[in-house]
């Protein structure tokens, strides 16, 4: 009798499990699922051993960042350990300026990295226009979630140093928080007093979050999958690729396609790494609530990407004066704050303007509500204000994002063209029956992200008292369904880039 196992290709196996650039393992693909039921079967046979299980947690940590990034785990590591490090002397010193100093080192370790690998390219190529003789500049490779883990390990330092957290007295814990896969690569940028807890007890997954975890998994995965990615592929792209093709109509079109399209691919990796975390039992703050639903740019960016925006706010903002200060320096501060936010999404100054853009709408908003004294309406007039408030929020957002995803200001400029000077209004119904999928996804999209939250936790419920090999029946059908709309390959997520 042959044995099976002469089938098997040990190469291509081997191929498939080492570094590949430009492939990284993501959580949307067939290979982390199956790693992943390997990894919850190993880490339930470890869940009583917590030496054990915090090793093998750490090492699949490392190994997926290094499925993404090759020998760059090497500096995910340094700036572990330098940190651990620092945190200790931080803690056991008390000069006030050996403490800023600690600090400043700190801050140059991971600051000098991330502008090495981010920036160097965008400074030298800024340079070079200025110069007869261009600088030569070998291939920097951008090593993935360097925004994020040195961001989290930076303010673990400052949080120290502010003496809202004691210092970690282990090094495999620090590892394990920094390294941690769910939020690794793509956030949510969770700090260190919301994980440093959570590793030192032994981790307890109740049937409400095993719960809650499958259905954010779901609903990360159908968002990126059968939402972003359908709208980017069959529509968004082509759109930002050639505006000039489009009527001004098919422009705003895909606009609003692509402020779908990232708010699904970006709160679809928050769901996914939140859900992922919660079965193994961690669990991370939220990270999108809703943000189209906002009446101003100020409550959006209480409800976009809140771990960032928090994080600005409370290390960078804050650290400035914050609103402590003059009328207008609190204004310059809110501003330089967005402008630096928007450099750290890439090495573009095209994010700048985009940050430069929602630091401009800030300022406006602020000033608008200090001139104006709010009012309180009640009944329909309300509600008109509101809906009115909504939709201003989400055109000025819109705006934004077309910054942040054209390739040039060119591309911005011949789409503002042809809205303009070229909107035909009456090809609506040709590209509603040309595009009979996208203005679905469109129309499912937007319905699901203004439905009432008292839905979503509807669900969640119903879910929870699902019996055990129900839940499975739904998951394994739901991943059905989802191969078959999917692209034929595996599409990464923008913010795999930041």
């Amino acid at each position: 009798m042959k044995n099976i196992f002469d089938n098997i290709d040990l190469t291509k196996i081997g191929e498939l499990l080492n570094y590949s650039p430009g492939n990284p393992l993501m959580f949307n693909s067939g290979l982390f699922l199956f790693l992943f039921l390997f990894f919850l079967i190993v880490y339930r046979l470890l869940y009583r051993n917590d030496m054990g299980r915090m090793i093998f947690v750490i090492l699949f940590s490392l190994y997926f960042y290094f499925k993404s990034s090759g020998i760059y785990v090497l500096c995910l590591l340094f700036v572990a350990v330098s940190d651990y490090l620092i945190g200790i002397m931080l803690a056991n010193t008390r000069d006030k300026l050996q403490r800023r100093m600690w600090v400043l080192l700190s801050t140059l370790i991971n600051m000098g990295m991330l502008c090495y690998f981010k920036y160097t390219t965008l400074i030298v190529d800024t340079i070079n226009n200025f110069r007869s003789q261009p600088i030569e500049l070998w291939d920097i490779a951008l090593p993935i979630g360097i925004s994020f883990f040195t961001f989290r390990s930076l303010s673990y330092i400052i949080d120290i140093y502010r003496g809202k957290i004691a210092a970690e007295t282990s090094l495999l814990h620090y590892i394990f928080f920094l390294s941690f896969f769910p939020p690794l690569v793509a956030g949510p940028v969770v700090r260190a007093s919301e994980l440093l807890p959570q590793i030192h007890n032994r981790p307890e997954v109740t049937r409400q979050a095993f719960a809650e975890g499958l259905f954010l998994i779901m609903t990360g995965v159908f968002k990126k999958v059968v939402l972003s990615d359908y709208i980017s592929s069959n529509f968004v792209d082509r759109i930002f690729d050639a505006p000039s093709l489009y009527t001004g109509l098919e422009n705003l079109l895909g606009i609003y396609g692509y402020t779908l399209q990232i708010y699904c691919d970006f709160s679809g990796y928050s769901d996914m790494a939140i859900g992922i975390a919660l079965l193994i039992g961690f669990r991370f703050p939220i990270n999108f609530d809703s943000p189209y639903k906002s009446g101003s740019i100020t409550e959006f960016w209480r409800r976009w990407h809140i771990t960032l925006s928090s994080w600005l706010r409370d290390y960078l903002y804050i650290s400035m004066g914050g609103n402590r200060v003059p009328l207008w320096r609190n204004y310059f501060n809110l501003f330089i704050t967005m402008v630096i936010g928007g450099l750290w999404h890439g090495a573009s100054w095209l994010f700048v303007l985009w940050g430069a853009w929602h630091g401009l709408m800030l300022v406006l908003h602020k000033a608008y509500r200090k001139a104006v004294p709010a009012r309180q309406h009640t009944g329909v007039k309300a509600q008109l204000i509101h809906i009115g408030n909504v939709l201003l929020t989400f055109h000025i957002v819109a705006i934004g994002w077309v910054f942040f995803r054209a390739d040039s200001l060119s591309i911005v400029g011949e789409m503002a063209t042809q809205i303009f000077t070229q909107f035909h209004p009456e090809v609506f119904t040709q590209f509603v029956a040309g595009y009979p999928f996208v203005t679905l996804a469109f129309v499912v999209g937007y319905l699901l992200h203004y439905a009432p939250h008292d839905w979503t936790l509807s669900i969640q419920r119903t879910l929870e008292y699902t019996p055990l090999v129900a839940k499975a029946i739904i998951f394994a059908l739901f991943i059905y369904l989802v191969l078959q709309v999917r692209s034929s390959e595996v599409v990464p997520f923008i913010y795999l880039q930041f």
